[in-house]
Order: C-alpha cells, then sequence, then structure tokens
C-alpha cells in the first residue's frame, strides 16, 4: 500500500497544499513550526480518525476559518481508497470513504495502515502505561475493526459505570449487569493484547539483538491487570473500593507492557541509549507485523526522529525503510540524503507552503 496524494485545505496553517507522494522515501524539510509535523499529522488522522496532538478538532481549522479539508488517496494496486475528512468548527468531523459517509471512526481503521514514530515515542519505556496501552491499540485498532468495536464499547461501559459510581446511585444489580459486559469485553481485549505483544516480542528481540551486534536481549511482557480465568472474581473483590473511590479500579484500563534488557527492567535500569533502542526496535517490529498480517507494508512516518538518535541509530532506520513507503520530516536534508541508496523526494516546507527540490 503507499499513499499516492495529499490535499489540504485550511488545515492548522496550511491554507491549500496539494502533495504527490513517491513509492519510496518522502523528505519533508524546512525550519521548525513551519508545518512539517501538520502534514504527518493530517496523514495519521486519515488512518486513526483523530489527531495525535489534541482532542479538540476545532483546533486544527487554519485561524479565522470556519472548516478545515484534508483529502488522502491510497493506492492498494488493485485498487485505490479515498479518504475525506471535514472539520467543522463545532468540534464534529464528516468522514467518507469513496464518497461514502462513515457513521463510525471505527468504520476508518484499516483503510490506511501506518506506523508513526516520533519523539514522544521515545519515552514509551519511561512514561506511564497509558501511553504503553495506546501504543497496543493503535496498532490492533488499525489491523481489526472488531478489536476497535470491543475497546470502544468496553471504554463506553467504563464511562457510565464510572459515572453511576460518582452519582452514588450505584446498586448491586446495575453493578452485577455492567460488570457481566466488561468482563465480556474485556477478555476479549486481553487475548488480542496478548496475541500481539507475543508476536513483537519475538520479532523486537531479533531487531534488537542485531542493532546491539547481540550484547542485549530484549524481552517484551504484557502485564494485565486482570487474567481471563479470575476477570470476575476480581471485579466482585473490588466493587466495595470502586463505591467508596467512585471509579473503577480493575480491568483492561490498567494493563501495562514491561521491557527487560538482558533480565533487567529497562525502566528502572535502563540508560536513556537502551531505552531509545527498545523503541525502535518496537517499531520496526510493527512494521514487519503489519506486512504479515495485511500482505502489505505499512507507511512509515518518521517526525524528526532521526535527529534524536545517535549516528548508527539512524543508519540502522535508514537502512531498513527500503521497500516501504517513508514520509520524513527533518530540518536538514545532508545526513538523510548521503545515506539513502533509493531515490528520495525532497520536498521544501515553508510558512505552511512546499515546494519540490
Amino acid at each position: 500500500m503507499k499513499i499516492e496524494s495529499l490535499h489540504l485545505i485550511d488545515y492548522r496553517n496550511i491554507e491549500n497544499m496539494d502533495i504527490e507522494f513517491a513509492p519510496g522515501v518522502n523528505l519533508l524539510y524546512g525550519n521548525n513550526a513551519q508545518g512539517k509535523t501538520n502534514i504527518l499529522e493530517a496523514i495519521y488522522m486519515c488512518a486513526a480518525g483523530r489527531s495525535l496532538r489534541t482532542h479538540i478538532s476545532k483546533e486544527l481549522i487554519r485561524f479565522s476559518r470556519e472548516s478545515a479539508h484534508i483529502q488522502l488517496i491510497a493506492d492498494k494496486g488493485m485498487y485505490k481508497d479515498k479518504i475525506n475528512i471535514h472539520i467543522r468548527k463545532n468540534n464534529k468531523k464528516g468522514i467518507a470513504i469513496n464518497n461514502v459517509h462513515v457513521k463510525s471512526i471505527n468504520e476508518l481503521f484499516g483503510t490506511v495502515n501506518i506506523i508513526l514514530f516520533s519523539p514522544e515515542d521515545l519515552m514509551l519505556v519511561k512514561e506511564g502505561p497509558s501511553c504503553r496501552r495506546r501504543y497496543m491499540d493503535m496498532e490492533l485498532c488499525q489491523l481489526s475493526r472488531i478489536y476497535a468495536d470491543n475497546l470502544s464499547r468496553y471504554y463506553r461501559l467504563l464511562k457510565e459505570r464510572n459515572t453511576l459510581l460518582k452519582e452514588e446511585k450505584a446498586d448491586n444489580v446495575t453493578l452485577d449487569v455492567y460488570d457481566s459486559q466488561l468482563v465480556d469485553y474485556g477478555i476479549k481485549i486481553i487475548e488480542e493484547r496478548q496475541r500481539f505483544i507475543n508476536e513483537i516480542d519475538i520479532k523486537s528481540n531479533l531487531i534488537h539483538s542485531d542493532i546491539t551486534k547481540g550484547r542485549e536481549s530484549l524481552e517484551v511482557r504484557y502485564i494485565p491487570d486482570v487474567n481471563i480465568n479470575n476477570y470476575e472474581k476480581r471485579m466482585r473483590e473490588s466493587r466495595e473500593k470502586d463505591i467508596i473511590y467512585r471509579s473503577t479500579s480493575t480491568g483492561i484500563h490498567r494493563d501495562d507492557i514491561s521491557f527487560d534488557i538482558n533480565g533487567f527492567n529497562a525502566r528502572e535500569y535502563g540508560s536513556q541509549g537502551q531505552q531509545r533502542t527498545i523503541c525502535l526496535s518496537l517499531k520496526l517490529a510493527e512494521v514487519e507485523f503489519v506486512k504479515e498480517k495485511t500482505g502489505y507494508s505499512p507507511v512509515l512516518l518518521l517526525d524528526d526522529v532521526l535527529s534524536e538518535l545517535d549516528r548508527s541509530r539512524q543508519l540502522y532506520i535508514l537502512n531498513s525503510i527500503k521497500n516501504i513507503q517513508t514520509v520524513i520530516t527533518s530540518t536538514g536534508i545532508d545526513d538523510i540524503v548521503e545515506n539513502i541508496d533509493d531515490d528520495i523526494k525532497i520536498l521544501y516546507v515553508s510558512e505552511g507552503k512546499i515546494e519540490e527540490k
């Protein structure tokens, strides 16, 4: 799968922009705050249905304008998909695939498969569990609309249960109904997350060993808050505490991932360089995972991440992106151009405008 083109109107600082992407490496370069990341964000919107930087959709609209528009065309070989996203100031979005309106964001998942690697992702090991859950869910939602539906239903039920607890109207009969449904959806999510992490563990360990020339062994472990066999029991046992604290304390919304290097917890004992190597290994493992599941490579988005890595890790990424459509943002071009053997399309971004070099 390749992204053929992107058209933006009144999106962030971009008034009107058309981009034709090359099937290989596309380099967006220019000074900071000129619109490079806005382009990646728009691509991300077409894959995930939401921004990677804000939950307030109207912030995506250019100043003094009433709406913004994104159009992306993805070439899948035998056919093409056209995605249109219209963003209004009332914070609502209209999404259409091949001119057919979709009612739920879940219907968008899988139309475009992307893997985003940004400086924030380098903090995946150090940050809190919510970042690591988001890492799992983003990939699984793109690959399975059933997973996306189960996840959205779970969080809708969780919100309703928490609202009930806060309003002090919680009775055991009503809570029994919520708990039963939360357990049903939670078990399905646990099973998918476990399968995903098992495969990522194998793939990332091989990549990590290659990067470190065999000096380090990486183990990625899924740490569920509850397991399938005791989920219902744990919900019953935590009910009294939930009523007191007015919040659901047990479930898949408290899951985590652990990273061990040579048997030691990387979050507690790993150096910054080791933690960043883990993140790089995970992202490249995702590429392989998506290839296996879909039969084609995802689009790789590298948002100024090369400047955050040392020379050896930069070269490893650049050597790994052959035969993968990649969009890279950077403030410079020399190091990237010198180390990519394939043809590279270079686009200069300044003040929301783009020029091919």
